[in-house]
């Protein structure tokens, strides 16, 4: 396993790739490892010959110093399991790297409404910053396959919407959320939470479990009612619970003939977690 921490020892690896006609694939990560991001590697290297995992905290993705600064960082131990799953290149650049022309002015994308519900609307500028920071990654390693996981629902409408503006001809697979055995999303944030709060974290799993088998037989706006005051009750902060299309993630106020989604986002003692789960009419 090669680990790399400049745009140009990047491209010279990958050209020895390239020059022997060998599929890219990549997996970007802000670090924080955990079984959760092993299984896009495990994932990746099953789509491409060669799998590249980038490791960066993304500071203009970060509308909350505070959030920027607390993100676990655990390079040594990424890198130790990333050995272990085999990955052919780590990519773990500075900041001037990624933005060599500096982190003001930078462009902005036009992601419609995805940039405005949910996630967007509770952290302005947070998919600005996604969107310049993949544009990046993806134009210095231009993957053949980009995997990325589920749970980060929204983002990942976000990087396919990124791909269609760049004309980018990449194969994009979302990777099912994979969890804890009481059903917790693995997430680098779970690391944080503190043992009682640890326990509480697994009531996100299971209102959406609520959600998915009563969206038949109540309103959406009681059933979302009664899940966040279930989760405020347990000392939870709630964002948002709400149910919305998946194509799009339009809030829904009653069931549709479509791929529906429930979406929860809540803070507990400081630590926000979120969550998502397809519904199938």
């Amino acid at each position: 396993m090669k680990v790399i921490h400049t745009r140009n020892a990047l491209q010279e690896a990958l050209r020895v790739y390239r020059g022997r006609g060998e599929t890219v694939g990549f997996v970007p990560t802000m670090g924080a490892l955990h079984a959760g991001h092993l299984a896009l590697v495990k994932a990746c290297r099953e789509q491409a010959a060669h799998t590249v995992v980038s490791i960066f905290v993304n500071p203009v993705q970060f509308n909350d110093p505070q959030d920027f600064a607390l993100y676990p960082r655990t390079l040594d131990d990424d890198l130790k399991l990333l050995d272990a799953y085999q990955t052919d290149l780590v990519f773990v650049p500075e900041v001037h790297e990624v933005y060599p022309e500096g982190t003001n002015e930078l462009e902005t994308y036009d992601l419609g409404s995805l940039e405005t519900v949910l996630e967007g609307k509770f952290r302005p500028g947070h998919f600005q910053g996604v969107a310049r920071v993949m544009r990046r990654l993806l134009e210095m390693i231009q993957p053949d396959v980009l995997v990325m996981g589920e749970k980060d629902y929204q983002q990942c409408l976000i990087v396919q919407q990124l791909l269609q503006i760049m004309h980018a001809s990449v194969r994009f697979y979302m990777h099912p959320t994979v969890r804890e055995a009481d059903g917790l999303a693995m997430s680098s944030r779970n690391r944080r939470l503190l043992p009682d709060d640890r326990k509480k974290a697994t009531l996100i799993y299971e209102s959406l479990m609520y959600i998915r088998s009563h969206w038949r037989y109540m309103p959406f706006a009681r059933l979302e009612a009664v899940v966040r005051e279930q989760l405020q009750a347990t000392g939870f902060v709630v964002d948002y619970v709400a149910i919305a299309r998946s194509v799009d993630l339009q809030i829904l106020q009653a069931p549709e003939d479509t791929e529906m989604r429930a979406l929860i986002a809540a803070t507990i003692q400081g630590v926000r977690l979120i969550d998502n789960m397809q519904i199938n009419p």
